[in-house]
């Protein structure tokens, strides 16, 4: 088939490079303009390096933008990855229109942060979906969903990588086939079940130790790698990331207060929250790069009864 490619970043550039590996025709790819002292979008160089037309549009409501999709006249337009807003007198110019990847289970978790989310509220499932975009938000009819279960230790970062990023690879092939062939059915998403949930940015990821021990726990694999959950110490920030929980059972079971940290082994350190510890194996101070928990009690001189959020 005939199309084009919108989007950016390796999630972009991995759906170019399936499409080529399969023989289609890639016409040109439209992508992001970087910001100054930005490192280089992955699907730009990649796009430019196998010589395909590359475009970066300011914005895609632009004449310029809807004239170059015109002149291509693609069969079916691919969002991979988009941030940039790109309206429908612009997607439905293919002669199969446009389809867009998001990873969650629309109409749950539209939004920006779609992966982070769902395992900070503590799902047990997720997934993603292939759709048709709209001038809504995540919100158009549903051609092709995938389910994935998010395990008790799972992570943001192994949700995406071992999980959403390969699938939803295969998902925009497999849709895109359906569409073309004209064989997809669409679905309505139903409002009554949708859910819209925002960036999920450092503000949304301080820890607070008076929470319960299954909260932030959550919290801190739903924002490993990025951005990060967070406590202080000494009035610097500290961000947490290979973590263990331990839930109280009985009152004996309980050490410490509050915050304060209340273990420390060889390999690691507890911190007390409400109704259990978190044990804490990687972490990062704001002053030095990622660090194990030896290294850091060694470094920053952590004892039984220091107190984060200090």
């Amino acid at each position: 088939m005939r199309l084009v490619i919108i989007g950016q970043q390796d999630f972009g550039k991995a759906v170019l490079d399936a499409f080529l590996a399969r023989g289609d025709d890639v016409l040109a790819v439209f992508c992001a303009p970087e910001k100054d002292g930005a490192k280089a979008d992955p699907l730009r160089v990649a796009a430019q390096e196998k010589q395909i037309t590359t475009y970066q549009f300011s914005s895609l409501k632009s004449p310029e933008a809807h004239e170059a999709m015109r002149q291509l006249r693609p069969d079916i337009g691919i969002m991979a990855y988009v941030l940039q807003f790109a309206p429908q007198d612009f997607v439905n110019i293919p002669r199969y229109g446009t389809i867009q990847y998001h990873p969650s289970l629309l109409p749950k978790y539209r939004g920006p942060s779609s992966i982070n989310w769902p395992i900070i509220r503590g799902e047990k499932e997720t997934g993603l979906t292939i759709f048709r975009p709209t001038d809504g938000l995540d919100e158009g009819p549903i051609i092709l969903q995938q389910r994935v279960a998010i395990q008790e230790d799972d992570t943001l970062g192994s949700v995406y990588f071992n999980h959403l990023f390969p699938l939803g690879v295969q998902a925009m092939l497999d849709a895109a086939d359906l569409v073309v062939k004209g064989l997809h059915r669409e679905v309505v998403q139903d409002e009554n079940q949708a859910s819209y949930e925002g960036w999920c940015r450092s503000e949304e990821a301080r820890i607070n130790w008076h929470n319960h021990v299954n909260d932030i726990y959550n919290l801190i694999r739903g924002c490993n790698p990025a951005p990060g959950a967070w406590t202080t110490l000494s009035g610097k920030k500290i961000q947490l990331f290979d973590v263990k929980k331990h839930v109280f059972r009985t009152f004996g079971q309980v050490q410490g207060k509050i915050g304060e940290v209340s273990q420390i082994t060889e390999e690691s350190f507890s911190v007390t929250a409400q109704g259990g510890q978190i044990e804490v194996f990687k972490l990062k101070h704001q002053d030095a790069k990622k660090m194990n928990a030896s290294e850091f009690v060694q470094s920053y001189q952590i004892t039984l009864g220091t107190l984060l959020n200090s």
